[in-house]
């Protein structure tokens, strides 16, 4: 089974074809393709990395929509001194499925 590890928003990701993956927010319409750099490489037989990114290989994605992910809750407090803050917080989020990984020719 082929694999590539892609790199979007801050975040490396493993992928392989038919994978659905959530990525922080991108540009894109439902529907569009996206193109996404590869940093590592695994056809079976030999495993590619690149420095950072390979040459020639290729991720292709297509969007299937954007949404907002679970709520965290972030809450400070110091004991003894009556100091709570509490706020949520929800990550915008582009989900893609992943159509073809092209290795380098």
């Amino acid at each position: 089974m082929s694999y590539a590890i892609i790199a979007t928003g801050g975040k490396q990701f493993r992928v392989a074809e038919g994978d659905v993956i959530q990525v922080p927010s991108l540009k894109a319409e439902p529907g569009q393709t996206v193109q996404l750099d590869v940093l590592a490489l695994h056809t079976g037989s030999e495993f590619k990395v690149g420095t950072p990114h390979l040459p020639g290989a290729r991720v292709t994605a297509s969007v299937i929509g954007h949404g907002r992910a679970r709520k965290i809750i972030v809450f400070k407090f110091k004991r003894r001194k009556q100091y709570r803050r509490k706020r949520g917080h929800r990550q915008n989020f582009t989900a893609l499925l992943v159509q073809k990984i092209e290795a380098a020719a």
